[in-house]
């Protein structure tokens, strides 16, 4: 499964110039992020579930968006089904944007997020605001996304090969490997993997 993750939300872009997208709920919209819709940009990527609370498919969904950072309006071609993933009784969660394409694995029995996947069109980098990161701050980032995890155990190096620098790295937290990209000068995460290991 490809899992991709979380914007910073200081990175949401004003898009006013994008021709109106019709939502998941059938209403056209023509703006992509609107300010007052700007998600946290310290929201951990968990459940916010209580112990042993099954989650329905609207939890589920929400849970994702969240989790993602996106507005409920951008999203579109929205699925949500049951399914299981190691045996854990999943909600599959698939949703695409403007920006991405997001598909979401959260168990049933308490909305753990076991699987995530999304990546960020590049193109959209270079729209949006942002503000520069540094590799400590992005390891800050990456450990907001993952609830009780530490910075001390992401690891994290610096690339530049393409022309256009980056921060790559991965975090192993509560038998889940996470495998991610941060954009150095807006702090956003545009490649995000997490995989239930066995």
């Amino acid at each position: 499964m490809h899992c991709y993750f979380l914007f910073c939300a200081c990175c949401w872009p004003a898009a006013a110039d994008q021709a109106p997208q019709e939502t998941a709920s059938g209403t056209a919209q023509s703006e992509i992020f609107p300010d007052d819709e700007i998600p946290s940009s310290s929201k951990p990527s968990g459940s916010s579930q209580p112990a042993d609370a099954e989650i329905n498919r609207d939890a589920a969904l929400a849970l994702a968006m969240e989790n993602a950072g996106v507005p409920e309006k951008d999203a579109y071609n929205v699925k949500v089904e049951r399914d299981r993933e190691n045996d854990i009784p999943i909600f599959q969660v698939e949703f695409e944007t403007q920006y991405g394409d997001y598909d979401f694995e959260i168990a049933i029995a308490d909305g753990t997020i076991i699987g995530a996947d999304y990546e960020v069109d590049e193109e959209w980098l270079d729209r949006l605001g942002g503000s520069p990161v540094t590799l400590e701050e992005a390891k800050q980032v990456v450990q907001s996304r993952v609830p009780g995890s530490s910075a001390e155990n992401v690891r994290m190096r610096e690339e530049g090969g393409d022309g256009r620098g980056r921060f790559e790295g991965e975090l192993f937290h509560d038998g889940v490997k996470y495998e991610f990209e941060i954009d150095p000068k807006t702090g956003i995460i545009f490649d995000w993997n997490a995989d239930l290991r066995e």
